[in-house]
């Protein structure tokens, strides 16, 4: 029976005289019964009738189901609706497309996270491609900082002009974004130029955020004439400074050692409503006076500060006892270490930090050992300053096989070796007058593209002169022009609020 009522749905569907004239004639839509004839095509003329058989005409019995009839759907044709299996199949895609588009998107969160910016942005084309989804401002923004962070400002703009091109409106946190992109690889004029567009634009211009970013990289870079007219820009247009962009000029002025500018920004924080000194400027302030070993100076805005009402923090202690220990104060130092067990702060990497720092400055390697075990036993982690300072300690105590051994246990311990670690290495090697050493590790540190500082060149160059190696000084000061030098270890002075 399944065949006749295969051929019966079929042949409802094809197209016929009698449907182009039963759509031509209004009885059709009456809800009467429609006739059995129905069924078969009407002759397009009049023929003679053939006789009839002597059997008679052959009826069909169309069982129920079965019945041929044009029904009002087929006659209409163009509203015929889908299997609602087939509907389902369309919801189920369209529910796995959303479904992988939310699963993918976190994967963007992830790379993004991990700093991996290759593959953030090769997730980010993934997504873009599907349909369901919409990048917002807040993606955009992420991508940004994590390309300028990565030393990527040229894909940072591409990104950024892409988001223009596809109609997402540019806001002045998006600007900003693009403009600290630039900041965070030195590109000033670049991060200016951004600041000129946001000038022109009514719904993009610029806020005190914007005004920090620039300021901070003109202070990193000691363009402190663009540091005033930054602060003359933001006066003419009413915006405030606040704290974080205070903070930032202070920092600077004290690496400078620009001492009356730093004091007259100091003065203005006390008076302001906007800027109030708060636990950042309290620690640069006196990291500022520690760092020059200007102990009273450092007690007295100590004290300056508690009377203002700004509490000291962790940090703020650990200042104290690196400023103590550089002097060799070593009572006031240890008295700062009791009143933190006291007030119950703990002790941190950089406490103990600060003690080794403090004992390998006079090759005092017994107190080192005993401070960098006790470390060890309160479960707290080493980092590449410990080594440093442990190496340079047992450097200056004579004792070079303790030297190995720290390096060893460095590499073991997976430490990070930055131009700090070499620099107290080559150190070591300078006092043990091994220069072969000297040189591997000289070689090794350009391998890592670690790039040498004003530190390094002195090391090896005393170390050449001592042995009468005048080319080998030649080539090295011929190589220090062509460098621009920093000295990385006096950017360790001053903590960066807006880092």
């Amino acid at each position: 029976m399944a065949p006749s009522a295969c051929v019966s749905f079929s042949s409802s569907l094809l197209p016929s005289p009698f449907q182009q004239n039963a759509i031509s004639t209004p009885s059709i839509f009456r809800p009467t019964k429609l006739p059995m004839f129905c069924a078969f095509a009407a002759p397009a003329r009049k023929k003679i009738a053939a006789p009839p058989s002597p059997i008679g005409p052959r009826k069909r019995h169309w069982k129920e189901g079965e019945f041929p009839g044009i029904s009002e759907t087929a006659l209409i044709g163009t509203n015929r609706k889908a299997p609602m299996k087939n509907m389902k199949k369309k919801l189920d895609r369209k529910n796995s497309a959303k479904a992988w588009v939310n699963t993918v998107t976190e994967e963007l969160a992830d790379r993004i996270s991990k700093k991996q910016w290759r593959e953030a942005l090769e997730v980010f084309e993934m997504l873009r491609e599907q349909p369901f989804y919409y990048p917002k401002e807040g993606t955009y923004i992420k991508l940004l900082v994590l390309l300028g962070r990565s030393g990527q400002p040229v894909r940072a703009r591409q990104i950024f002009d892409q988001m223009l091109e596809e109609g997402c409106g540019p806001t002045p946190e998006l600007y900003t974004a693009l403009l600290a992109a630039y900041c965070r690889n030195n590109l000033i004029e670049e991060a200016f130029s951004v600041l000129n567009q946001m000038k022109v634009l009514p719904n993009s211009q610029p806020d005190v955020f914007t005004y920090s970013t620039l300021i901070k990289v003109c202070i990193d870079s000691a363009r402190f004439d663009l540091v005033e007219s930054l602060y003359e820009e933001m006066a003419e247009r009413s915006i405030v400074p606040n704290t974080v962009t205070q903070n930032t000029v202070l920092s600077g002025y004290g690496k400078a050692g620009k001492f009356d500018e730093m004091e007259k920004v100091l003065s203005g924080m006390l008076e302001s409503k906007e800027s109030k000194p708060d636990v950042w400027t309290m620690n640069i302030i006196l990291s500022v006076f520690g760092n020059k070993g200007q102990i009273e100076a450092m007690e007295r805005w100590y004290e300056k500060f508690r009377n203002f009402g700004i509490e000291p923090e962790t940090r703020t202690f650990n200042i104290l006892i690196g400023a103590y220990g550089k002097k060799r104060m070593y009572d006031k130092m240890s008295s700062v270490m009791e009143y933190m067990r006291k007030l119950q702060f703990p002790w941190t990497t950089s406490t103990y930090n600060n003690v080794i720092e403090a004992f390998a400055d006079v090759g005092d390697a017994q107190n080192m050992e005993y401070t960098f075990d006790q470390m060890r036993a309160e479960g707290m982690r080493a980092d590449t300053k410990t080594f440093c300072c442990l190496i340079n300690g047992f450097a200056n105590a004579g004792l070079f096989h303790k030297v190995i051994s720290m390096v060893k246990l460095a590499h073991r311990f997976e430490i990070p070796e930055n131009i700090s670690f070499f620099n107290s290495v080559i150190f070591a090697c300078a006092k043990a007058e091994d220069l072969m050493e000297m040189e591997r590790v000289y070689k090794r540190m350009k391998e890592k593209e670690c790039a040498p500082n004003l530190r390094t060149y002195s090391l090896m160059i005393e170390a050449y002169e001592k042995e009468g190696m005048h080319d080998k000084v030649y080539d090295l000061e011929k190589e220090m022009k062509e460098m621009v030098l920093v000295d990385d270890e006096s950017l360790l002075i001053l903590p960066s609020p807006l880092d």
